[in-house]
């Protein structure tokens, strides 16, 4: 496999939160460990399908850790690794940004 090269940081940045989920399950694991359900309980609107999908891409990453319990029943728990939680911190202040925004960007016409 050849390695991915990148001209830019924000290149770069981009390539591991890009897509519209990511950022949301970063957002929604910031506070802490959360189960499957719970978490897809706080990213409203995705499925069951591709919250398997994105997660296993940040885990790949290494942006979350999944944390299997062998116990009965069986118990599965998520977090932020300190990579993910660096990539949540930078991801704020754009988060501020579209709070200030988000009136504007509503109006905007979509294609």
């Amino acid at each position: 496999m050849k390695k991915q090269t990148y001209s830019c940081g924000l290149d770069a940045a981009v390539d591991v939160v890009g897509g519209k989920w990511k950022a949301l399950i970063l957002w929604a694991l910031h506070s802490g460990a959360l189960r499957f359900g719970e978490l897809s309980r706080n990213v409203s609107g995705i499925s069951e399908k591709m919250l398997i999908q994105q997660l296993r891409e940040m885990e790949s990453y290494g942006l979350v850790h999944r944390e299997v319990y062998h116990q009965v029943p069986p118990k599965v728990e998520y977090s932020l690794t300190e990579f993910g939680h660096s990539l949540n911190t930078a991801l704020i202040p754009l988060g501020d940004w579209g709070e200030l925004h988000m009136e504007t960007i509503e109006a905007l016409p979509r294609p």
